[in-house]
């Protein structure tokens, strides 16, 4: 999807998202950034390489719900002897 290192941003308006969404990402660790901020302590300037963003899109990529098993009926049938 990119080809390049993108802001935080430019990946908002990509995926159609809000920026505070993947700011989030970043925050929790989901999502790998790099601050490229002149200063460090400063307001961070995220980055997002292409390998980071290849690694959260499959890590968030739809899996098939797992099969459910059959549940078993009970016999509700009662023998008296």
């Amino acid at each position: 999807m990119i080809d390049h290192p993108v802001s935080a941003n430019q990946l908002a308006k990509l995926l159609r998202n809000r920026p505070a969404t993947v700011l989030g990402w970043i925050k929790t660790g989901e999502l790998e950034a790099i601050d490229v901020s002149a200063t460090p302590g400063g307001k961070p300037r995220w980055r997002i390489t292409p390998d980071a963003w290849d690694r959260f899109a499959a890590s968030r990529a739809a899996t098939p719900a797992p099969k459910r098993r059959k549940r078993r009926r009970r016999s509700t049938v009662k023998e008296y002897v």
